[in-house]
C-alpha cells in the first residue's frame, strides 16, 4: 500500500515536470524545479518526529525554533555575501515581515496550534495553506491568479486531505485558541509567500533567505527572554538531541528554505505552494514507517483525491 502511494506521488512529479520541459517552460528547467519542490515537502512532512523526539527530550518549540535557525543563519552566512541591509528602509522592512510570516511568527503559532488544539483540528486547518495562499496572491498579482478550474481541483485536493488526516477516525471538536493559531499559520505563511515575490525581483534568492533567518532570529528573542534556554538539555550531549537539531538546522532550515525560495522565483507561488497538498500523504507515509500507523482505505482513498486535484489543476491551468 505505501508503495503504490511513492508510485503515485512520483507519477505526478514526472508527469507535471515533463510537461512543463517539454513546453520549455521557465527556461527548461521545470523538471529539475518540480524535482526540488517534491524534494522539499518529503523533508519537511517529516520533520515532525524530529521535532516531536525534540519535545519529548524536554526543549520548547521556540526553543527548537531558535536552534534550528541559528544553524541555518551560520551556514548561510559565509555564501550570502557580506551586504548587510537591502537598498532602502521599505525593503528591509519587507525583510523583517518575511521573519516573521515565514519564521518565528509562523513556527510559534503552529507549534503552539499543537498545545492547545486538537491535532486534526490542527492539520486540517493547516491543509488550508495553499487555497489560502492562491487567493491572497491572486488579488496583488494577475499572473499568479487561479481560475475556476484551480479551485475545483483545490476542492478535490482539500476533499482528500481531509480523508488522509483523518485516517479512519472522525474526531472533530471545537479548540477556539488552538484553531485560530493555526488559522494564523496558514495566513502567515501565505504573506510570506507574497512579500518574498517583491523582494526577488530585485534581490538574490541567497541574500532573501538569509534576512529571512536572520529576522526571525530577532524577532523570537523576546519570547526567549522569558521563557529561557534549556541549555542542560544542550550541554548533557544527547545524540538523537544534537542529530535532530542539525538535522532540522542545516537541511529542513537552510537548504530546504534556500530551495523553496528559489522554486517560487521559478515556477510562481501558486504552483509552489500546491506542493504542500502531498504533506499530509507524506506524513501519513511516514507514521506508518516510523510510529508503525495503520493506513486504512480511506486515506489510500484521499491520497487518490488529492493526486488528481493536484494534475486537474496543472491540466486546466492556462483555461479561462
Amino acid at each position: 500500500m505505501r508503495e503504490d502511494n511513492q508510485c503515485c506521488l512520483l507519477s505526478i512529479l514526472l508527469y507535471t515536470g515533463m510537461r512543463d520541459k517539454a513546453k520549455n517552460e521557465n527556461g527548461g528547467v521545470g523538471f529539475i524545479v518540480y524535482l526540488v519542490a517534491f524534494v522539499i515537502v518529503v523533508i519537511w512532512g517529516c520533520t515532525f518526529v524530529q521535532t516531536k523526539v525534540l519535545i519529548n527530550a524536554g526543549l520548547r518549540p521556540d526553543e527548537i525554533f531558535f536552534l534550528r535557525f541559528v544553524l541555518a543563519y551560520a551556514l548561510i552566512l559565509p555564501f550570502a555575501g557580506k551586504r548587510l541591509f537591502l537598498d532602502n528602509v521599505k525593503d528591509e522592512l519587507l525583510a523583517l515581515a518575511l521573519g516573521l510570516s515565514g519564521g518565528s511568527l509562523y513556527f510559534v503559532t503552529e507549534n503552539y496550534a499543537l498545545a492547545y488544539g486538537y491535532c486534526y483540528n490542527v492539520s486540517l486547518i493547516v491543509c488550508l495553506t495553499p487555497l489560502i495562499t492562491a487567493i491572497l496572491v491572486g488579488l496583488f498579482y494577475k499572473q499568479e491568479r487561479m481560475n475556476r478550474w484551480g479551485y475545483r481541483g483545490s476542492l478535490i485536493a482539500l476533499i482528500g486531505m481531509a480523508l488522509v488526516v483523518f485516517n479512519g477516525n472522525f474526531i472533530l471538536k471545537l479548540s477556539p485558541l488552538g484553531d485560530i493559531l493555526a488559522l494564523a499559520a496558514c495566513v502567515c505563511w501565505a504573506l510570506y509567500s507574497l512579500i518574498i515575490k517583491r523582494l526577488q525581483a530585485r534581490y538574490s534568492t541567497m541574500l532573501v533567505t538569509r534576512k529571512v533567518f536572520g529576522y526571525g532570529l530577532l524577532t523570537i528573542l523576546p519570547l526567549l527572554a522569558v521563557n529561557g534556554v534549556s541549555w542542560d538539555i544542550l550541554f548533557a550531549g544527547n545524540v538523537a538531541v544534537w542529530g535532530n537539531l542539525l538535522s532540522l538546522g542545516c537541511v529542513a532550515s537552510m537548504l530546504c528554505f534556500l530551495g523553496w525560495n528559489w522554486c517560487l522565483e521559478k515556477i510562481g507561488i501558486v504552483r509552489a505552494t500546491n506542493f504542500i497538498y502531498l504533506n499530509p500523504i507524506l506524513t501519513m507515509l511516514t507514521s506508518a514507517l516510523v510510529l508503525g500507523e495503520r493506513i486504512t482505505w480511506m486515506a489510500v482513498v484521499g491520497a487518490a483525491l488529492i493526486l488528481s486535484g493536484l494534475i486537474y489543476i496543472d491540466r486546466n491551468r492556462h483555461r479561462r
